[in-house]
């Protein structure tokens, strides 16, 4: 069935859309920075999948990624990571290195890996975004701001691919059961609460890229949100994010 590379797979939806693409068949890739956590996973799996320990954040790591793996059949673009807090206190070095594994890594690693899948006119590509990604977040500036441009950088793509035989497809999924609000700094926030399976997401993500989706909100909940967040005023949105994430 071919090969799948996720990055972001040592934990929650990246680890889970492994175990998916894996039951449907695939070779898998797994690539993180935690080598215990891949290799719990890999030994789970059994001996179709593979490690490699890659830390994102440095520009180097996607072009030494694609040296050791070469063409894949399906690029899963999963990781990623947010912090919460006011803009003005938070860690520049942090901030960058999200920008640098949210928006750079993904931007790289899809320019690498998508040639050879035009070539042979086959291949999918799933990038992992947020429901945020509709709508300016006060509270996590940055990440929301990220995750709007994987939303809009999936669209255009996917755009450009029509008739090429690859498609795009962009999850945004809403609240998740996984490590995101622990290193976000966002436990027991408004907006973490009635946080949906990381194995449904998964589900549903992997789906949608096997069937050449373009672009997948879960929940019926986020749904329409993502439709209201475009057609009230602006003031109206962020007046209702920010007591969503900041409670004021």
């Amino acid at each position: 069935m071919g090969t799948a590379l996720i990055t972001g797979a040592s934990s929650g939806i990246g680890a889970d859309l492994a175990r998916q693409f894996h039951a449907a068949g695939h070779q898998v890739i797994l690539v993180a920075r935690r080598r215990d956590r891949l290799e719990n996973l890999a030994a789970e799996l059994g001996a179709t999948a593979r490690v490699l320990v890659v830390d994102l954040a440095d520009p180097a790591s996607p072009a030494s990624l694609f040296a050791a793996t070469g063409p894949v059949d399906i690029l899963v673009n999963n990781a990623g990571f947010g912090d919460f807090g006011d803009f003005s206190r938070q860690d520049p070095a942090r901030q960058q290195d999200m920008i640098a594994v949210n928006i750079a890594a993904l931007t790289a690693l899809t320019q690498l890996y998508l040639p050879a899948m035009v070539e042979r006119r086959t291949g999918r590509i799933l990038n992992v975004a947020s429901i945020v990604g509709f709508m300016p977040c006060p509270g996590i500036a940055v990440y929301a701001a990220t995750k709007a441009y994987v939303l809009s950088f999936s669209d255009a793509l996917a755009a450009e691919l029509v008739g090429s035989g690859v498609t795009v497809t962009c999850l945004c999924p809403g609240s998740t059961d996984t490590e995101f609000a622990a290193v976000a700094n966002m436990r027991g926030k408004l907006a973490m609460r009635m946080a949906m399976s990381s194995v449904v997401v998964a589900k549903i993500g992997a789906a949608a890229t096997l069937a050449g989706t373009r672009l997948v909100v879960t929940g019926l909940g986020n749904r329409i949100n993502s439709v209201m967040v475009r057609l009230l005023p602006r003031g109206w949105v962020l007046a209702g994010v920010r007591k969503l994430f900041l409670g004021r």
